[in-house]
């Protein structure tokens, strides 16, 4: 007779083998009450049924499936404007006139004139083939602080922010009736320095100087030295008599149309902006990913962590994890929505790679800097880890057994 403690209580065996059991009973039962299956996070089941959960419905987070509808309305909502439509591409300086410009003005009268030039130095002729036509230049007018110039009989017109062929047409329009047959010429002769500000993450904050040549975006970044980041990490930003606007520098590079004329006052801001987000859970990597200032789509950014493991993931348990605008949600009929400090609402879209269509859905679907991607345990995964190490405990103790019964 032979006693065994097993699972804290002692035991009585007869024989060699019931006693060999009773060993490897009590080897066994600690090695397995030692071991974990822990997941690397919530199951898809669990974040289904997140949306009944307390602290959820509390904190007003949004479960929503991603559709191609759904992926359309998010694309347009992040698709902002450009700087050429936004602020135009503008003109040369020169073009139109601004404020402390010095003009000259002449204007012409067919005969008989009677309301400039009739007595005086300032007069003079002009022959034409069947009369004498009298001229008077006016002294030098400066656009005041108002933008505005005042010219005898005409009194005071809008001058800055017009071209000087319209600041004629405006002269004979209010001339008509008071002169006969006006005819009006308005040049620039001098304008004051205007220049645009370049600051930020560039080699050299300047003022840079405006001149008719109609210096444009990428002129002033080159006169600034470039910028000291990667292209594709750097984002421009344009203020302009208080409007303000941003775009990637990559895509000022790629497109033309974004590499806009510069006016007078515009403050340039080069930023330094590593968008990243976040992949957790049965991915090929779990890692903050880096990603260009132009964005990357849901497709690449699976294909940058390795897509998912084939042995884990949960196909169907794919989830993106986002403080969304709320432009970018239909929201029509959810009643009052509960937002963070900044307006932003808290959603979960819901991802079922198992249906091909999401592919298509995901190749356009974009990635926001910020953003979580995490990718949930298929459901037998976690069985599986448990029957993996049961086996590689019960594997070598059978070999204990074996040589046990040998004995």
């Amino acid at each position: 007779m032979q006693t065994c403690f097993f699972n804290g209580r002692a035991s009585v065996f007869s024989g060699s083998r019931s006693l060999k059991m009773c060993l490897l009973g009590s080897l066994l039962i600690p090695l397995l009450s030692g071991c974990t299956t822990s997941a690397a996070g919530p199951s898809a089941g669990a974040v289904n049924r997140a949306e009944s959960h307390p602290e959820v419905v509390n904190a007003d987070i949004k479960i929503i499936d991603l559709t191609d509808s759904v992926a359309r309305r998010v694309m347009s909502s992040s698709r902002g404007a450009t700087f050429a439509d936004g602020l135009g591409d503008g003109v040369p300086i020169g073009m139109k006139i601004g404020r402390g410009d010095v003009l000259d003005v002449a204007i012409w009268e067919a005969p008989p004139a009677a309301l400039f030039g009739s007595t005086g130095g300032d007069a003079t002729l002009s022959v034409s083939s069947n009369s004498v036509a009298r001229g008077t230049t006016l002294p030098e007018q400066m656009v005041d602080s108002n933008g505005r110039i005042s010219i005898p009989f005409v009194g005071s017109i809008q001058a800055a922010g017009q071209t000087p062929q319209e600041i004629e047409r405006d002269i004979v329009r209010r001339l008509t009736g008071k002169a006969h047959d006006p005819q009006v010429s308005v040049r620039l002769i001098r304008n004051v320095a205007t220049n645009a500000t370049i600051v930020g993450d560039v080699n050299a904050n300047v003022l840079y100087p405006l001149t008719s040549k109609g210096e444009r975006l990428l002129d002033a970044l080159a006169s600034a030295g470039g910028v000291k980041q990667p292209v594709g990490k750097t984002t421009i930003q344009v203020t302009r008599a208080g409007k303000v606007m941003s775009m990637p520098m990559e895509t000022v590079i790629r497109d033309p149309r974004q590499n806009i004329r510069l006016q007078a006052d515009d403050v340039v801001t080069v930023l330094f902006q590593p968008y990243s987000f976040t992949a957790l859970g049965a991915t090929g990597a779990n890692a903050e990913v880096p990603f260009e200032a132009t964005g990357i789509t849901l497709a690449q950014a699976l294909g940058r962590v390795g897509g998912l493991q084939d042995n884990r993931a949960d196909v169907k348990g794919v989830f993106l994890f986002r403080l969304e605008d709320m432009s970018a949600l239909d929201l029509t009929n959810a009643g009052p929505i509960r937002t963070t400090p900044d307006g932003k609402v808290p959603v979960i879209y819901r991802i079922d790679l198992k249906n091909p269509a999401t592919f298509f859905v995901a190749q356009g679907f974009p990635i926001r800097n910020g953003d979580t991607l995490y990718v949930s345990n298929a459901p037998l995964a976690d069985i599986q880890k448990f029957v993996n190490i049961v086996a590689s405990l019960v594997y070598p103790i059978l070999s204990i057994q074996n040589t046990l019964s040998n004995n």
